[in-house]
């Protein structure tokens, strides 16, 4: 079960960044004002009276003239349109109703069913008053609030609630189910469904040669070696288009919600293309969030092989995305069917890596010959000690290293024990999680992802 998603839509300045971050109850967007400042899409879960969505900060609409709405940014709201499952279409209570309101207001209309509209800037009953203005624009009565004061707030977020009255409640998000998630991501016409096609056995997914036909991410659960599984077919990254902003944040937004709720992602390239910006984003977002990760060239068939082939992919694969030398890595053809058998096979590897627990004992003669090749040093000479190290958990694997002053020892050395509990422990696929803790409540912990 995904959150849904709510999206602020609205001209420039009229307070959207504002209120995301006063709903999100944190600094996450850029507030200034000028007007037009928001570029980069931002998305934050928001929670209230214990139910979570997920919140989309858009840029503002802009139009080339006060009658004609510009390609790029009708483009925009139909994306806000079809990705969201709510839009709080935003005023200015102080201004009063535009013509660019108007403009927006026609695009949104025949979907008003899923448009809330909201009148920013009420910062007092004066201006409550003045909302009725907005009657016009054909959704109702505007909810008036003041973003910045926190005015109303309250009720807005109630409003909200009703309007996605399926919206999980943080428990339910909590529940882990025992199947292994499995994301399929990458961008359109790269063979995804194909991918999940052939490994449920039937065709459960549309599969056509128009990019983008996958549209929302499709839970599937299936059986393999008697261990349960779940296959999120997600909806494809977009290629980039002309549309500075607006379409790659909105089109990836279904797949960063899957990778959000997977156990593995498999991030599927293809042998005849480049790797692209969306591509490497995706993956970014995939180690961010410790995922597993495999990386799956499909389309292989079509590549004239030389000796050194796999070698030259390999090399630009890891010179393009450094941060995935640890996932393994498989060269299939959906169409032919080659090594698509592989690709569970290598699932199940990665899992049994993620779950892998590896003694306190082993831990420390590890500890103490990495030390002897390569003490910690600092810049200011002060001694450094790490007295022990041990496994504090699984999937992902979270080693903590105990040591006299966290703070001391340099982000290349903790880099440099990274890269040893890899080349020593492999843990192929799996993001690993290191933790250096003092001895004292005083001292700073230090994380490593």
């Amino acid at each position: 079960m995904r959150k849904y998603i709510v999206s602020i839509v609205g001209r420039p300045n009229v307070g959207k960044s504002t209120l995301f971050n006063r709903l999100c109850r944190k600094r996450s967007a850029i507030v200034d004002f000028e007007a037009g400042i928001t570029r980069d899409r931002k998305y934050e879960d928001v929670e209230w009276n214990g139910k979570i969505f997920k919140l989309v900060d858009t840029g503002g609409i802009v139009f080339n003239s006060t009658e004609t709405i510009d390609k790029m940014v009708q483009h925009q709201v139909m994306l806000a349109i079809e990705e969201s499952d709510l839009i709080l279409f935003m005023v200015d209570a102080q201004t009063g109703t535009t013509d660019i309101d108007k403009e927006i207001a026609k695009i949104l209309y025949p979907h008003k069913d899923k448009v809330m509209l909201v009148a920013n800037k009420a910062d007092n009953e004066k201006y409550e008053w003045e909302v009725y203005d907005f009657l016009q624009l054909g959704f109702g009565d505007a909810i008036p609030i003041s973003a910045s004061q926190g005015r109303n707030t309250g009720d807005f977020l109630d409003a909200v609630m009703e309007l996605i009255p399926g919206t999980q409640s943080i428990f339910q998000l909590e529940e882990k189910s025992s199947a292994t998630r499995i994301a399929v991501v990458g961008k359109p016409n790269v063979g995804k469904s194909s991918i999940v096609n052939l490994l449920l056995g039937n065709p459960k997914l549309i599969v056509t040669e128009i990019p983008g036909t996958t549209r929302d991410s499709i839970d599937s659960p299936f059986r393999y070696h008697n261990k349960d599984y779940i296959l999120i077919d997600t909806a494809g990254l977009r290629r980039k288009t002309r549309v500075n902003y607006g379409v790659e944040y909105f089109s990836t937004l279904r797949t960063i919600e899957s990778i959000d709720r997977c156990d593995i992602v498999v991030l599927v390239l293809t042998a005849d293309e480049e790797i692209s910006v969306q591509d490497m984003k995706i993956a970014s977002y995939a180690k961010r969030k410790m995922k597993e990760i495999m990386v799956v060239y499909n389309k292989w068939d079509l590549i004239e092989k030389e000796t050194n082939t796999i070698n030259k992919y390999l090399k630009e694969l890891h010179f393009q995305m450094p941060f995935l030398q640890f996932a393994p890595v498989l060269f299939i053809s959906a169409k032919t069917t080659q090594r698509i058998h592989k690709i569970m096979e290598t699932v199940a590897k990665i899992e049994e890596e993620s779950e892998k627990r590896i003694s306190t004992s082993e831990l420390n003669r590890f500890m103490e010959t990495v030390i002897m090749h390569r003490p910690p040093t600092h810049p200011s000479g002060k001694h450094i000690k790490i007295y022990y190290i041990t496994q504090a958990a699984v999937k992902p694997p979270t080693f903590i290293f105990f040591c006299n002053t966290p703070s001391l020892i340099t982000e290349n050395y903790r880099r440099y024990i990274h890269n040893q509990l890899r080349e020593m422990f492999k843990f192929e696929g799996v993001s690993i999680k290191l933790i250096f803790k003092g001895r004292t409540k005083n001292e700073d912990n230090i994380e490593l992802q």
